[in-house]
């Protein structure tokens, strides 16, 4: 209901789609919403308190207590100015829907890394000999802007290797594909980072190893003397950071400019080749190297880096677009193949995912499209990656579908946080149900061998094959039958295909299931009828997202929930068996669930496939609070034939 709020505030004052908004946090329906709420929704999915995209809105409510209540009217006022991200907030409508669940599980990789004390920090480089072998930090940030760090994320390190992909960008934004390529290859070099040799074409060989880093290093800004080239790649630096504050360790360039030689001599080497742009100074170059290696940054700042490589070039926290699409694509293409020093290949076959590690343990992997994440631990295989950082991505992969070629399956054991869980438990057994329902074997087919499983059930214990007995569709009940499907699955009621065939008179389908021997949990040859007067096995339900809401309220998820009504789904909407969220959260005794539909005032009595209400739902189940509710609020029994 809008229709309190138009009674108050006049007809054409309610916006709908403001109001579904407002209805989401309205859970007692009375017109007001606590301060309190709206901000658990932000720490809920991951948004930062200080994030500028939603600093007017934070900044409207500063002024209530958490325990104030606004109306309609106030609410609106203060998520306008920045109302999309609020509206994504309230839906669940981010990249990681459920932040938290996520979050949790990086939290627990985090900790089992931890355990992992092998490896020895690098003593080439003196400064970076002294880094405390023990710190360990993590942080990621996705394209929405959700963000989350562990241990020692604000912790400060130099970049050193991965300001490669930095640079490479740059010279790509100034000169373009064609011209950064003439100076430098595309290809692996099989060859050790830092190795003395040039490809065929008397080019360094990629952007990711040292001759390559040089050579894009003095493709930059060369038109610039060397203090404003330094401050216009700090500028770059901290735009791609989320215009967090980058640093700058003159330790740090002391120790590399003093321990350069095989740099020094691979930027001689590439002079006598003539690989340099011409009017290049080879000394300015040089440091102007050093100085990349040495900035500063920590965790935070390197995952909101990789968040805006991730994100196409656009700055997940800031909104503005710092590197071109196409730059970032070619950039991404070799941090796959090139990134990873002498165990790029492993990498790309193992974890699948652009990234590149440093000397001083840092290890930035890109989840194109969905998040930036950034493992710092300065203790070092015999490759010179981060143990923890390559265990940690490992483990990573392993709990999520985040592989390149994971979504090659279709579906897959591994969890996808894109996915809300209800989402995922919806969409494994709705597509199965509805092309049985309807008769598509071909669609039927797809989804078996993708991987989909024919026995699946859903939150009623309901099977494909119990909907394509109850619909008559004998090819889909035969084509079961020869692939093997289980023939006595039991709902919530006992029931199984053969009972819904007779219950619907289906009369071929009744005489191939008894031909391969299926059961009946009801005795006697007599065919029913539908339940419900005049309707003969009920269409599959019209509302969108309907399997979703009902598998929220079941589970009793009242925050799903939430996210719905904020979508503008209908709370009073019906599955393929006519069963209502209400129907499920009174079957589950989920009383909370059950008092906000109340609140919300749904049809208390709506009748499914069989003739039950919910009311009849909470009685068989024994939830006596549930069914006391109910009955105050003036629920009604139903036919009920299956009780």
């Amino acid at each position: 209901m809008i229709e309190p709020i138009l009674g108050k505030l006049g007809a054409g004052k309610v916006d709908a789609r403001e109001h579904r908004l407002f209805r989401s946090l309205d859970v007692e329906n009375s017109g007001e919403i606590r301060v309190a709420d709206l901000l658990d929704v932000v720490d809920r999915v991951g948004l930062s308190r200080d994030d500028d995209r939603i600093a007017d809105c934070l900044q409207a409510v500063q002024g209530y207590g958490l325990r104030d209540r606004v109306a309609y009217e106030e609410f609106c006022a203060a998520i306008r100015p920045n109302i999309l991200l609020v509206e994504q907030a309230l839906q669940g409508n981010m990249i990681i829907p459920d932040f938290q669940a996520f979050s949790s599980r990086i939290q627990a990789i985090y900790e089992q890394t931890s355990e992992n004390r092998t490896g020895e920090v690098a003593s080439y480089i003196p400064q970076l000999a002294r880094v405390d072998p023990n710190r360990f930090g993590v942080s990621l940030c996705t394209i929405d802007g959700q963000r989350y760090s562990v241990g020692d994320a604000r912790v400060h390190f130099s970049v050193q290797s991965s300001c490669k992909p930095m640079n490479y960008c740059l010279a790509l934004e100034e000169h373009g594909e064609d011209g950064v390529h003439t100076y430098v290859g595309r290809e692996p070099s099989g060859r050790d980072f830092n190795e003395l040799t040039l490809n065929d074409a008397g080019k360094p060989h990629n952007p990711m190893i040292n001759a390559g880093a040089i050579m894009c290093t003095s493709l930059i800004r060369q038109d610039l003397n060397s203090s404003e080239r330094f401050d216009y790649l700090l500028g770059w630096w901290e735009a791609m950071c989320g215009n967090q504050k980058v640093g700058f360790s003159n330790s740090v360039y002391q120790s590399e400019r003093s321990t350069a030689d095989r740099n020094f001599a691979l930027g001689y080497y590439m002079r006598e080749h003539r690989a340099f742009p011409e009017g290049t100074d080879l000394l300015e170059t040089l440091e102007f190297y050093f100085q990349c290696c040495s900035i500063e940054v920590n965790a935070e700042c390197m995952a909101v880096l990789a968040a805006t490589l991730a994100n196409g070039g656009v700055c997940p926290t800031t909104g503005e677009r710092i590197l071109k699409t196409r730059n970032v694509q070619h950039c991404l293409s070799l941090m796959c193949s090139c990134g990873m020093y002498d165990f790029s290949g492993e990498f790309a076959f193992a974890i699948g995912l652009p990234a590149k590690s440093s000397v001083s343990g840092v290890l930035m992997v890109v989840i194109p499209n969905v998040l930036g994440l950034c493992v710092w631990s300065p203790t070092l295989d015999a490759n010179g990656n981060s143990v923890r950082g390559i265990e940690f991505c490992r483990e990573l992969v392993e709990s999520f579908s985040f592989h390149n070629y994971d979504s090659l399956t279709g579906v897959s054991e591994k969890l996808d946080p894109r996915l809300n869980w209800i989402e995922s438990k919806a969409e494994k057994v709705d597509q199965l149900i509805w092309a049985a329902s309807k008769g598509d074997i071909g669609a039927l087919h797809r989804l078996i061998v993708r991987g989909y499983d024919q026995d699946g059930a859903d939150y009623d214990r309901r099977t494909p094959l119990h909907l394509a007995a109850a619909q008559g569709q004998e090819h889909v009940v035969r084509y079961f039958i020869e692939n093997g499907a289980k023939l006595d699955p039991q709902d919530r009621w006992g029931g199984m295909p053969l009972d819904d065939a007779r219950r619907h008179g289906q009369t071929a389908v009744v005489e191939l299931l008894r031909e391969h021997g299926a059961e009946t949990s009801q005795e006697g040859d007599d065919l029913g009828q539908p339940a419900v007067e005049g309707v003969d096995a009920p269409a599959f339900a019209e509302t969108p997202r309907i399997v979703e809401l009902i598998y929220a309220a079941s589970e009793g998820d009242l925050v799903a929930i939430q996210r719905l009504v904020a979508r503008g789904i209908n709370l009073s909407g019906a599955d393929y068996d006519r069963r209502t969220p209400l129907h499920l959260a009174a079957a589950e005794g989920r009383e909370h669930v059950v008092q906000y539909f109340i609140d919300q005032e749904v049809e208390l009595s709506p009748l499914d496939r069989w003739g039950g209400t919910p009311l009849d739902d909470a009685s068989r189940h024994g939830h006596a609070r549930v069914e006391q509710l109910l009955e105050n609020h003036g629920a009604q029994r139903g036919q009920d034939e299956v009780s």
